[in-house]
């Protein structure tokens, strides 16, 4: 079927999930919004995050979007359930469900998450992985510093390295032998946390949620056909100069041009009377 997948964040790292889009589904055209006049998102009020989402998926579905993936774990954790009733024509995804899954599944009943104040203050992640497993012990630790690190492409330098050892540092201490990016930003700090803490599983739930869009796609007859034109745009609410010039990196392949999307003009907060996840 015809029609971009809807892929949104806070910022860039949601491109890391485009990015799988991309290699998995080489037929569909994705449309991606990065909420660059409001990133963080993890230092913000729950409510807040929640009417940006719903603002956000409305502003995808109006423009086409078949199917929507919240690739921002503040998203998920409290605009998900709402956006789907808003929405229930089409399929809507976020990254905490698949990723516990995957945490769970690694075997290791110990399980640090590591995330933004919000995601952590907001449980998501522990609920979601004691549903799959009452046993497990989970960690859910927030890492302020790591959006901005990432956000200015400072993955490679001192900071970067400071930051993750003392991110880890309780986790390990309490025995974590699993480590879930619970921040669509934290993929590009893998290598930095692995050097930290070569022994532990480290799971990144973009690569789960792909695999959860491909099944949903075809459960919905909603997958593109071979040959389907394919078209990708990027919208930013706010700067984009370092959309275009740090994007590809986190994509895998250049961004020509960003189109601007402005708060108040091309699309508003959205208010749902829903709570958050539960």
């Amino acid at each position: 079927m015809t029609g971009p997948i809807g892929i949104f964040d806070s910022g860039l790292g949601g491109l890391t999930v485009a990015g799988e889009v991309l290699r998995r589904l080489p037929d569909e055209s994705i449309i991606y919004f990065a909420d660059t006049a409001h990133v963080p998102y993890g230092e913000r009020p729950l409510a807040e995050i929640r009417g940006f989402a719903l603002g956000i998926t409305d502003f995808l579905v109006r423009r086409g979007a078949k199917a929507v993936v919240m690739a921002c774990n503040m998203s998920s954790a409290v605009a998900l359930e709402p956006a789907r009733e808003i929405h229930p024509r089409i399929p809507i995804l976020g990254v905490i469900e698949p990723g516990s899954r995957a945490a769970v599944a690694a075997g290791n009943r110990r399980v640090a998450v590591l995330a933004t104040t919000g995601t952590a203050a907001s449980g998501a992640y522990g609920r979601a992985i004691r549903r799959l497993d009452p046993a497990a012990e989970v960690y859910e630790q927030a890492c302020p510093p790591f959006v901005p690190l990432v956000e200015a492409g400072l993955v490679d330098t001192e900071d970067a390295e400071i930051a993750v050892r003392s991110c880890l540092e309780p986790a390990l201490s309490a025995g974590a032998g699993t480590v879930v990016l619970g921040c669509t930003h934290y993929p590009f700090l893998r290598h930095v946390i692995a050097r930290a803490a070569p022994l532990v599983r480290i799971i990144d739930p973009a690569e789960e949620t792909v695999s959860d869009l491909q099944n949903m796609l075809s459960q919905w007859d909603l997958l593109a056909s071979p040959g389907d034109p394919v078209q990708h745009a990027f919208f930013a609410s706010g700067e984009a100069d370092g959309f275009i010039r740090l994007g590809g990196g986190f994509l895998g392949r250049g961004i020509d041009a960003v189109q601007p999307a402005r708060w108040e003009v091309d699309l508003v907060p959205q208010q749902c009377e829903v709570g958050s996840e539960k």
